[in-house]
């Protein structure tokens, strides 16, 4: 690992999200000496809990390292509104004080997320025109149209005085991307001719050979589609994918239809779209509460919940309980969206009940694409690094795979790469050659209820072990003597009612419980701590004997006079 000069400015990268793993985007550069910086932070995004997180409503980064140098920094610049992006600004805010800075449309939608934060008076906000260049403390930066799945996203251009980086954020190249500019080539290719000494590019889809599909491409099979439609067709997608959104309505105005809205982001996205002029005054739109009033084959109803969110209007729906929009046999559903990797088990048990239903439902079209992704495969990066001609590749956006892949594919066309580059990593970039020349404490803070608790929390694991094998609840109550004043009271959450034997876990449990305590001499007995870990340790055992798993043991043991 290299020296460096505490005196020297240095241009570092370091990633509190994003880089090994998809989501909860955190990005922070830093300008100066090692021991002096100054730091600008690109997106503050969340990610969404799996399996392994059960009761978790959503998962935010670690800024402890960030926090501690709060003072220093200079701005949070989010280059789009998706939740994975800037979704962390509203709860993580408080702990960075700093101002932020957003396009038109991006911060329209902070904005509408902020309105239930104490603190939205506080916040320091600054709407920039898209491809503004300012400067953002010492940060010299500019942005650049990226086509992408929402309007306004911005790659950044960084400028320093040891050199140059470009940022690409989330991008793909669609000449009709639907809503929004495309990838603007020819600033893209003026950065080039200036100078790029190193490329933080997007790897989500570098597994992925060719051109990502066109959303023209994707309009036209939607409009294909509600053209052959009989009865009532709804689409379900991203809310955020405006293209897709604005697409969907022209085409079903075209079909001489009625565009309904059902889910609160739907209805969100659409008015903040209208409100930026992003929408057409002449595409009306209806509340579900005109679902049921309109024909059958007049209908098409755009629903949240494409990843199979429970509260979303389709699950929902699927599950008959919407209050005002229904399906029956002969409806079609178009999943217009790929699903999150995680996801497909609820995907999968809202199209089971649709079938249960009789309604058709649809992943994929043999007249065309049906949906299609906001990232770019192998020849869109291709052509982004002979724009740029960047000297060295920094992977972000994507796991392990996408990131040595990545790395793999820049090396094969003629750029250095630096590898591993993970959450926490130090790159520094600039002067020289970029390598890693330290790490940094990163990791995940779960909001549970109305709660934000770290992720080495207890309780979120007790939830995923209970999960697994059921908690046992063991109420003891002795007197002074060392003596059962009444049998133990046992709780069974989780756990199998009868052994393989017949006996009842209830039985197998209170006489470990009773065994435990007769085992302890009776002096020892007044030892509350010893007396309950020794029930602990028995009842565990005795069911783990019988069950072939081992439950979570609470003992409660009370001394009466």
């Amino acid at each position: 690992m290299a020296r460096r000069r505490d005196h020297q400015d240095e241009l570092v990268f370091l990633p509190l999200g994003g880089v090994g793993e998809i989501g909860m985007n955190v990005y922070l550069y830093g300008l100066g000496p090692e021991h002096r910086r100054k730091w600008l932070m690109v997106d503050l995004g969340v990610t969404f809990p799996d399996f392994r997180e059960p009761g978790v409503d959503l998962v935010l980064p670690d800024l402890r390292f960030i926090e501690e140098e709060r003072a220093n920094l200079a701005g949070i610049l989010l280059t789009h509104a998706h939740e994975d992006h800037f979704g962390a600004v509203a709860e993580m805010w408080p702990r960075l004080g700093a101002p932020i800075y957003g396009t038109r449309f991006t911060m329209a939608m902070l904005k509408e997320k902020l309105k239930e934060t104490p603190w939205r008076a506080e916040m320091e906000l600054h709407e920039i025109l898209l491809g503004a260049r300012l400067n953002i403390g010492p940060f010299d930066v500019e942005l650049v149209d990226m086509a992408h799945s929402i309007p306004d996203t911005s790659g950044v251009f960084i400028r320093s005085g040891v050199g140059t980086v470009f940022h690409s954020a989330d991008w793909k190249l669609d000449p009709h991307p639907g809503a929004g500019r495309p990838t603007d080539e020819a600033k893209l290719k003026q950065f080039g001719d200036e100078g790029v000494d190193v490329l933080v590019c997007d790897s989500t889809n570098i597994l992925s050979q060719g051109h990502t599909v066109s959303e023209k491409t994707v309009a036209a099979s939607l409009g294909e589609i509600i053209r052959r439609a009989t009865g009532r067709v709804a689409i379900t997608s991203f809310a955020s994918s405006v293209g897709r959104l604005l697409n969907i309505a022209k085409a079903t105005d075209a079909a001489g239809r009625s565009l309904v809205l059902a889910g609160r982001s739907m209805h969100r996205t659409v008015e903040l779209a209208r409100e930026t002029g992003l929408w057409p005054e002449h595409l009306k739109v209806h509340d579900e509460d005109d679902f049921q009033n309109l024909p059958r084959d007049n209908v098409v109803a755009l629903l949240t919940g494409s990843q199979g969110e429970a509260r979303a209007a389709l699950a929902r729906v699927s599950e008959q309980q919407h209050p005002r929009v229904s399906l029956t046999r002969g409806d079609l559903v178009i999943f217009s969206a790929r699903a999150i990797p995680g996801n497909e088990h609820a995907i999968i048990g809202i199209q089971n009940r649709l079938a249960d239903m009789g309604v058709e439902i649809m992943t994929e079209w043999d007249g065309g694409p049906i949906h299609t992704s906001g990232h770019p495969r192998q020849q869109e990066v291709l052509k982004l690094y002979e724009w740029l001609r960047p000297k060295t590749l920094v992977p972000m956006h994507g796991e392990p795979r996408h990131l040595e892949t990545h790395v793999a594919f820049a090396r094969a066309h003629g750029l250095d790469a630096v590898s591993p580059v993970r959450d926490g990593t130090v790159v520094r970039l600039l002067p020289g050659d970029a390598q890693i020349v330290d790490d940094a404490p990163v990791g995940r803070i779960y909001r549970d209820g109305q709660l934000l608790v770290p992720y080495e929390d207890e309780a979120v694991r007790e939830r995923r072990k209970s999960s697994f094998a059921g908690c046992v609840v063991v109420s003891v109550v002795m007197d002074k003597k060392g003596e059962f004043v009444a049998d133990p009271a046992i709780s069974l959450i989780g756990v199998p009612q009868l052994a393989a034997n017949g006996d009842s876990f209830f039985d197998v449990a209170q006489t470990a419980a009773i065994g435990a305590i007769a085992s302890i001499p009776r002096p020892r007995r007044k030892s509350v701590e010893l007396s309950s870990e020794a029930v602990r340790k028995s009842v565990r055992s005795a069911i783990n004997l019988a069950w072939g798993k081992k439950p979570i043991v609470r003992v409660l043991l009370s001394v009466v006079k």
